[in-house]
């Protein structure tokens, strides 16, 4: 299958060398998003919460543009440079997933880029019928 590089501009744009995404087949693997502002590529201003609701939104536009949204996403890690903001997390993602949630990882780092407290990253898979069982 061929790949297909997704892009979009209401996201951050790549700042090394990597794609917002890339689809192959149904499958999209999202690259690490941060709490930047796509417009500004800065760092959004607020606390964490604020930071945390930024990166969801930015996975939610890359997404989109693949032809997708967060609930087609089956696996998403989250890199945290406090663990303690573990449940803060928690709160926010139940804003934007619904139930069956997606397999997580929650992963204690040392640093981040742009010395930024969280980054997440994801694979989604397009037209997969969720179900609880």
């Amino acid at each position: 299958m061929a790949r297909e590089i997704i892009h979009t501009s209401n996201a951050p744009e790549a700042i090394g060398t990597y794609s917002q995404a890339v689809k192959v087949g149904d499958v999209v693997y999202m690259s690490g998003q941060i709490p930047l502002v796509p417009e500004t590529m800065t760092v959004v201003e607020g606390d964490f919460a604020t930071q945390v609701r930024r990166v969801f939104d930015n996975l939610t536009a890359v997404a989109d543009a693949a032809g997708g949204s967060l609930q087609d996403i089956v696996k998403l890690n989250i890199f945290l440079t406090d663990l303690s903001y573990f449940g803060t997390v928690n709160e926010i993602m139940a804003e934007y997933f619904q139930q069956p949630y997606p397999a997580r990882a929650a992963i204690g780092v040392a640093s981040l880029p742009k010395d930024v407290p969280v980054e997440m990253d994801a694979v989604m898979h397009i037209g997969a019928e969720g179900t609880s069982e």
